[in-house]
This record gives structure tokens, C-alpha cells and sequence, in this order.
């Protein structure tokens, strides 16, 4: 009998439009991300190549003042983009994957993007991510909210139901022929994938595809229940499109509203400002109360004294760090506000499986919150690095020919961070499990009544 309902289902000309619809939106998806994936590697050669290009070419025209030389210089920090990336760009088109530093105030550098169309980063981008949590539901739905009301409403169903010799069987027949139908197209858009955006074959692609196949089962997982109320078509229809309407939307901007309310974060620009008030107050201050609160916070450059001349390199840094000295309340203030954001949206996330969803396969391409969290974190380890190295030289009037300026390339920062952990999977099992039980008590119960 089963072999009858698959063909019979899969005959269906609405059948064969629903799944090349998938079919298709996933393959448009597939070249989305291949073209953002390509956009940022291309970014990366660039300004790796334009780093060398400008280092070379300012090392030339400043030869005498390496201080003068490193106001100009900048170096590359770059975040890591991952193949995988290209199924879930999250918010990577938003937030900038490349820092170009020079050694001043960070503050008024780190929050530097890419200019891009306002209107376009409102639709965002219809990589497979979109499709998978928008566009599946809306199959799963069509395929599934007449699967049993439409044989009552022709009057089939009580002859099914004679001649079943397990009713309760056939109906997890029906359903898991559809979930194949879907889960096949599913599993043929990441197959493809691994070729076409050469994602390798390691566990964060094997946690995004079982994330994928939960997310399937959790749509199903409704409609089991929603056809175990025994509703006509039509009720069945404004049921599931509602639950969708309701989980893809509604929640979703309500629980962005919650937390931008909750968590008010002040503007990045608010910080550069700040941190650009405190470097140019210092220029109408005493130099010395500048020079000691920078002795202060760095010790070991106490044995530069200040120059006893109108502007030093030396105290020129000074200031520009104790910019950003002044800004780090601000700044601190901003980053907590993130946290407590990207902590509460997980929190919240685990009772809406759509939202979940979405935040593991951010998580696990390391598009989301979280990975900006810890890049802007390694920025700033960055930028003292390369400050603190160059410093001594500055502050010494080294030449600017004694340095290997060849050896600065863009530095890559690589997010270690694993999602492989029950927790990543365990809302949509219990959703899964939730509904499907909910479902099987209610057919037990109609079909006692036969």
C-alpha cells in the first residue's frame, strides 16, 4: 500500500511544482552565496595585495620619521570566511570582515563597514538559510494540510480505514512519504553544495545538515498534529499558514523589538566621538598630565622622556591612547549591551524553533553575533600588538630603513569556537517530539472512535 501512495503522491503535477520550486530556490541560493563568498575573497586578496602596494609606497615617501611614516600605515586584520559561509551569510553582509588599522585611536576605527544599499540589506539575502526557514515550511504545509480531510471530504476515508489493517500505520505512511519527498531535496541542495561552494566534509557541515533535517522534522512534526485535529482542508490551511505567519514573523520581530528595548546600545559613532573628544582635548592640556597617565597604563616607556620641543611622535600616541582610555567606558558600556543581547536571544531562542534555527546556522557559519563579539575582541588584541611594537621605535626615532616592512602581511583571525553540544539540537527534538506526541494521543483517540 505504501508503494501505492508514493506513486500516487508523486504523480501529483502539484507535487512535481512544489519540489523543483524547492529544488530551484535552493540552487539560486547556492549561486548567492557563491557570489558573496567569492566577493569576500576577493576583498581579502585585495587588500592583502593593497596593504604591501601601501606600505612599499609611504615607506618610500616618508624615509626620514618612522612616526610621521606610521601616522599613514595600515594593517589588515582579516575574519576568517568559511566555505560553509555561503549557506548562511548571516550578518557577515552587514558587519565588515576586514580591519584596516593604523597604529592611532582604535576606537575611532573598529566600527568602520562597507558602504552598502540600505534597501538591499533590508531584504537581505536569499541565501539557503532564507530558503530553508521560509520556504520548506510553506511545502511541507501544502503537502500535508489536506493529507487525511480530503479523503473524509471525498469519502474514502472509512474505507481506508476497513481496509487497514493498522490506521494509525498508514497515516505515519503518509507523512513519511511526503518527509522523504522533502528531505531528498534538502539533502540534494547540500550535496550540491559541498561541490559548488567546496564546503570540506567536516563536523560544523555535518551539525548544519542535521540542524537542517531537525528544522524539516519540527514543520512536520505541526502538521502531524495539526491533521490529528480532525479539521476540514480549509481550517487545516488558516491553521498551518498562521502557525507559519506567527513563528516566521511575528515572533521573530517581537522578540528584536524586546531586546533593541531591553538592551539599548549606544551608537558606535557615540564611542568615536568620545574617543575623538578625548584626543583632541589633550592638545589645549598640559603635556605632562597626558604624559603621566600614559606612563601609567605602559611602565616600560618611562625611559622615553618627553622631548623638550613644541610636538613629539612621543606624545602625539600618547594621546591618541589616551583617546581611547577615555572612550573605554563607552565602549565597554556598548560591548556588554551585545552580550547581553546575543545572551538573551539564545535564551529566548530555545522556545521558538524558527528563531533557533536560525542562530545555530549563523553560529555555526560564523555569521552571527557571537563570532563579530569575539573578532572585535581580537581587533583590539591586534591593534595593541602592532602598537606596542612599534612604540619603542617610534618613541627611540629608529630609521625607517632599519625595519623589514616586507613582513607585514594581513593577519587572519580564525574563531575556534564549537557548537557540538546537546544544546544545539535539543529545541528542535523536543518541539519535534512535543507535537508528534500531541498528534499520535489525538489519532489514538479518533480512531478508537471508528
Amino acid at each position: 500500500m505504501i508503494v501505492l501512495a508514493f506513486k500516487n503522491f508523486i504523480r501529483s503535477n502539484s507535487v512535481k511544482i512544489g519540489l523543483s520550486f524547492l529544488l530551484i530556490a535552493g540552487i539560486v541560493s547556492l549561486f548567492v552565496g557563491k557570489q558573496f563568498i567569492e566577493k569576500q575573497q576577493q576583498n581579502i586578496t585585495e587588500t592583502a595585495v593593497y596593504q604591501k602596494e601601501y606600505i612599499a609606497r609611504n615607506v618610500n615617501y616618508h624615509k626620514d620619521e618612522i612616526g610621521l611614516l606610521l601616522y599613514y600605515l595600515k594593517f589588515a586584520f582579516v575574519n576568517e570566511t568559511l566555505p560553509i559561509n555561503g549557506l548562511s551569510i548571516g550578518q557577515r553582509d552587514v558587519n565588515s570582515s576586514i580591519q584596516s588599522l593604523t597604529i592611532r585611536g582604535l576606537e575611532a576605527q573598529k566600527y568602520d563597514a562597507d558602504l552598502n544599499n540600505p534597501t538591499n540589506l533590508l531584504l537581505g539575502n536569499i541565501d539557503f538559510s532564507f530558503v530553508l526557514i521560509f520556504l520548506f515550511p510553506l511545502i511541507i504545509i501544502a503537502f500535508t494540510y489536506n493529507i487525511i480531510s480530503e479523503e473524509k471530504e471525498s469519502g474514502t476515508w472509512r474505507i481506508v480505514a476497513i481496509q487497514s489493517k493498522n490506521l494509525f500505520l498508514y497515516i505515519l505512511q503518509l507523512f513519511f512519504i511526503r518527509f522523504i519527498a522533502v528531505i531528498a531535496v534538502l539533502l540534494f541542495i547540500l550535496f550540491l553544495s559541498v561541490f559548488f561552494l567546496k564546503i570540506p566534509l567536516e563536523s560544523i557541515f555535518f551539525s548544519f545538515v542535521g540542524i537542517s533535517i531537525l528544522y524539516i522534522l519540527f514543520w512536520f512534526g505541526i502538521c502531524f498534529w495539526v491533521a490529528s485535529l480532525q479539521k476540514n482542508s480549509n481550517a487545516n490551511a488558516v491553521i498551518l499558514l498562521s502557525i507559519w505567519i506567527v513563528l516566521i514573523i511575528i515572533l521573530p520581530a517581537s522578540l528584536n523589538n524586546y531586546l533593541v528595548n531591553k538592551y539599548p546600545v549606544p551608537e558606535a559613532l557615540s564611542t568615536t566621538l568620545k574617543q575623538r573628544k578625548g584626543y583632541h582635548e589633550k592638545w589645549d592640556m598640559d603635556k605632562t598630565l597626558t604624559m603621566n597617565r600614559f606612563y601609567a597604563r605602559y611602565p616600560q616607556f618611562k625611559k622615553f622622556p618627553l622631548p623638550d620641543k613644541e610636538f613629539s611622535w612621543l606624545w602625539y600616541y600618547a594621546m591618541q591612547q589616551i583617546g581611547d582610555d577615555d572612550a573605554a567606558a563607552q565602549a565597554t558600556a556598548f560591548k556588554q549591551k551585545l552580550i547581553q543581547r546575543n545572551n538573551a536571544s539564545k535564551l529566548i531562542a530555545q522556545f521558538i524553533p524558527t528563531i533557533h534555527t536560525q542562530l545555530q546556522l549563523n553560529e555555526i557559519a560564523q555569521a552571527g553575533l557571537s563570532n563579530q563579539l569575539a573578532f572585535l575582541d581580537e581587533t583590539g588584541e591586534f591593534h595593541e600588538k602592532i602598537r606596542l611594537y612599534f612604540y619603542p621605535k617610534i618613541f627611540a626615532e629608529v630609521p625607517v630603513n632599519s625595519e623589514n616592512w616586507k613582513k607585514f602581511e594581513a593577519e587572519i583571525f580564525k574563531n575556534q569556537t564549537t557548537n557540538e553540544s546537546l544544546q544545539t539540537y535539543l529545541s528542535l527534538i523536543v518541539f519535534s517530539l512535543l507535537f508528534g506526541g500531541f498528534g499520535w494521543v489525538n489519532f489514538r483517540k479518533s480512531i478508537n472512535k471508528l
